[in-house]
């Protein structure tokens, strides 16, 4: 009987270990299991997560938008003195809220779609209406020089004159950002030397759409998942004069491949911005019980080509402002007009940026381009993207609204931020698909490996108390025994 009972608990023990080994097996085999599981899951098709969530709007993305008010327009105008500005805002717009159109799967592995743009007003995320009027650059009066040629500079300065432009007015929140009829343009629309008397900082926008993008679905391999193989039709860009600027490297930030790495760059593709830039890792956090990494722009994406030479392709050295840092001359895909993109307040800006402008003033926490990731997928759950839309006011002889400009001026426009993070419904979908095979997952390592050791350690102190109680038995047997013995000698 005891021999049996002995048998079972080294039987016990032999099971509880291979347990609590099975628990530590699961551990590399169970990732090993879900990462499987989420390849397959994460390829843009019919049918799987990554593409229901994909072609769907998804969660709501806001465009903040702040206008610099300008408070000294005749002192800068008569005396050429810097311009004081502060800014106005919010006024808050709903934006990427319509479906993703002209959605093609192609034969090579990628799938097409564009995205079309509209922004409807948000009245009660804006600090006021559309109509507050706002003091700012006149853009047709700034652009003059870059309008036509110097032979006919004398003759626009003319038709400036004739329509009472001035180098600043006043106009609505809605004409500046949307778009209004110039009466200088519709002059030289009227003389068929231009066919649009449109003008706006964001114009044309409503309507239009961003596209057309090809990207890879990952079917072939998930690493490629989301990147952009052609923009428009074509692999790079052609607005700067060098092959490595015009390259179209990662996403469009939305997603990115799966199985993020803290370690590497994440590369996306702003086209409003014109080129290709990448975000570093910052910290690791839980986003409404999520863990997500956040990248961020860091300083050296604006940097002076003196401080970060891979930004020497992005300037034209024949300017005045190449060896600045904070800001990117994107003249080049705005149809030679002096627009400047940086990030809000000239952050991480050059010292003479910053101070040329009275009013400026560049917060990290406030001015900071940042995405949060979730790794195991690659989507980004929440974003901010801020930048700083500027125009640059050069001195103009023959203009006589440029005339009193004593040097050129980085004038800043506005600065938006487009934002957005899941809603609570998503992150619960979300955790739900995610978590619950880690979540069960990790159930079962740690109910194996508990259960496994308990009944291991339980059977061996069985047995030490088995054998322990034997051996009492056998000496309390052979002291019986002895003292028999000395009572048999005795008599």
């Amino acid at each position: 009987m005891a021999c049996s009972k002995r048998s079972g608990l080294i039987t016990g023990a032999v099971l509880g270990a291979l347990l609590a080994l099975l628990g530590g097996v699961l551990i590399p085999v169970g990732k090993n299991i879900i990462s499987t599981s989420i390849v397959k899951e994460s390829v843009l098709e019919n049918q799987t997560t990554a593409y229901e969530n994909w072609i769907k709007v998804g969660g709501t993305v806001y465009m903040q938008i702040w206008l610099f008010d300008v408070k000294n327009p005749v002192e800068v105008i008569l005396y050429g003195l810097s311009p004081t500005v502060a800014q106005k805002g919010p006024y808050t717009y709903k934006v990427r809220y319509l479906p993703k159109e002209n959605i093609t799967a192609n034969p090579n592995n990628t799938i097409s779609f564009s995205v079309p743009k509209e922004a409807i007003f948000v009245p009660e995320m804006s600090i006021g209406n559309e109509e507050d009027k706002i003091t700012t650059l006149n853009l047709v009066v700034a652009g003059a020089p870059a309008l036509v040629p110097n032979s006919v500079l004398s003759f626009l300065n003319g038709i400036i004159k004739k329509q009472n432009s001035t180098l600043f007015q006043q106009r609505t929140v809605k004409e500046i950002v949307w778009g209004y009829s110039d009466p200088v343009l519709k002059a030289l629309t009227n003389l068929s030397l231009i066919k649009d008397d449109m003008t706006g900082v964001m114009y044309p926008y409503n309507g239009t759409a961003d596209g057309l993008y090809d990207i890879f679905t990952g079917k072939d391999d998930i690493g490629k998942r989301g990147i952009i193989d052609k923009w428009k039709g074509q692999r790079d860009v052609s607005y700067w004069n060098d092959k490595y600027c015009n390259m179209i490297n990662g996403t469009d930030g939305s997603s990115f491949p799966p199985f993020v790495d803290k370690k590497k760059l994440l590369y996306f593709f702003p086209s409003d911005i014109c080129r290709s830039i990448y975000a570093k890792f910052e910290k690791e956090f839980k986003l409404k019980g999520i863990s997500v990494y956040r990248f961020k722009i860091p300083p050296e994406t604006f940097a002076s080509p003196v401080v970060n030479p891979e930004n020497k392709c992005f300037c034209d050295e024949k300017k005045d402002d190449c060896s600045l840092a904070g800001i990117l001359d994107i003249s080049s895909c705005k149809e030679g007009l002096p627009v400047y993109i940086s990030l809000p307040h000239f952050l991480y800006g050059s010292y003479s940026l910053i101070n040329e402008v009275n009013g400026i003033n560049p917060n990290e926490f406030e001015h900071s381009i940042y995405l949060d990731v979730e790794p195991m997928t690659g989507f980004s759950l929440s974003f901010a993207k801020r930048l700083q839309i500027n125009f640059k006011i050069s001195p103009a002889k023959q203009i006589d609204a440029l005339s009193k400009i004593k040097k050129p001026i980085m004038f800043p426009l506005l600065w938006l931020n487009e934002t957005a993070s899941l809603d609570d419904a998503t992150a619960e979908e979300l955790k739900a698909s995610l978590n619950s095979k880690v979540r069960l997952l990790g159930i079962l390592e740690l109910s194996f490996i508990c259960i496994g050791v308990g009944i291991f350690f339980g059977c061996i102190v069985a047995l030490l108390v088995m054998d322990r109680k034997q051996k009492n038995e056998k000496d309390k047997y052979a002291e019986h025994i002895n003292l028999d013995r000395l009572k048999e000698n005795k008599f």
